[in-house]
């Protein structure tokens, strides 16, 4: 199974109590396709509706509501036909998220070279000239 979240965002004109019901739903259809849902987040970005970047269909607030799940490869198309439906869902986003694996050695630690000593510099006394 691999893992996913949905972020939907839900029309404000919505009651409390619809918008509880709706996010039961999903969560109940996740379900019943042989997913698990590990988490619900019904306000990530803080306390109430927020404000929509560009309005979507003439509104510009919504409820953003975050969910992450663990479900079979083809649960998010039907997820998505599901949320298609509804018509107080103003947008959807279904994201697979990747187990990060390093498959790169971490690097030796390279030997410290000794400072070169330099040599003294031998005088020498300037030669004679023979005469």
């Amino acid at each position: 199974m691999n893992r996913y979240e949905l972020t939907y965002i839900i029309d404000t004109a919505l009651e409390e109590t619809a918008r509880k019901e709706l996010i039961e739903k999903v969560s109940a259809l996740i379900a019943a396709n042989g997913g698990e849902v590990e988490s619900v987040n019904e306000e990530p970005w803080g306390k109430g509706a927020k404000r929509l970047a560009y309005p979507i269909n003439y509104k510009t607030e919504g409820w953003y509501v975050l969910v992450t799940f663990k479900a079979p490869a083809d649960l998010p198309r039907e997820l998505e036909r599901n949320l298609e439906i509804y018509d107080s869902v103003l947008r959807y986003l279904v994201v697979k998220l990747e187990v990060k694996k390093s498959s790169v050695k971490p690097r030796a630690a390279r030997p410290v070279a000794a400072p070169a000593v330099e040599a003294p510099v031998e005088e020498t006394a300037p030669a004679a000239d023979a005469e």
